[in-house]
């Protein structure tokens, strides 16, 4: 558990980590094509790709894809509906809160490095009291880069004013660990959120995989 020792900081990436927003990403992907006289997609269908945002959702949608002639404004439109709607059923995964707790007891720092815009990032974690005790939420343009790019764990390394290498990176998708390890952080796979049963976590490589937020209190008292 070399990895995990010292660490000062936690850094988590958003939805499918900390937050379960696939609810209202699938309703406003589905009102859409509602709207257009379609027939109303089960749920199922949006969730394993709500990881992967605006993109996810009109590729289950519609079948569309960001080379498609109207890709632009199709994502436009289902930013506003989901803008709309982004608090309505978002909540934090079991386990969560309490994991927070407890890193905060244990005198850890901890913060949000995650893909979603500031648009939605900002008024999101600022209307849920789960992110009140966050010392850095970064965004995907709070920098020139996004994840995979490791310069918004280091922005958030900075705020946090922690040493990139006591840092632990937590997040659910390839990009995470890529972003964590090129960053110098150590890396944690979460499976708990919407990873499907095709994803191979294990290639990813990260330092380690927990199937559940209490998992990663597990790794940190063993170190």
């Amino acid at each position: 558990m070399q990895k995990f020792a010292g660490k000062r900081a936690v850094l988590f990436d958003l939805d499918g980590t900390l937050i379960d927003s696939a609810p209202d990403l699938a309703g406003a992907a589905d009102q859409m094509r509602v709207q257009r006289g379609l027939p109303s997609l089960d749920y199922a269908n949006y969730r394993p790709m709500c990881g992967a945002g605006a993109r996810g959702m009109l590729h289950v949608a519609f079948g569309m894809g960001p080379d498609h002639v109207d890709y632009l404004s199709m994502r436009e439109e289902f930013f506003a509906n989901y803008q709309a709607c982004m608090l309505d059923n978002t909540h934090a995964f079991d386990g969560i809160p309490a994991l927070i707790a407890v890193l905060q007891a244990r005198g850890l720092q901890w913060g949000v490095v995650t893909n979603k815009s500031e648009r939605f990032a900002l008024p999101l974690t600022t209307a849920m009291p789960l992110f009140r005790s966050a010392g850095a939420i970064v965004g995907g343009d709070t920098t020139p880069f996004s994840k995979p790019h490791p310069e918004p764990l280091l922005e958030a390394a900075r705020r946090l004013d922690v040493e990139p290498a006591l840092c632990l990176y937590v997040g659910d998708d390839e990009r995470d660990i890529v972003a964590g390890k090129a960053a110098g952080m150590g890396t944690v796979a979460a499976t708990y959120g919407y990873l499907g049963s095709a994803s191979d976590v294990a290639a990813w490589k990260a330092d380690a995989q927990i199937n559940s937020p209490a998992e990663l209190l597990q790794l940190l008292s063993q170190a």
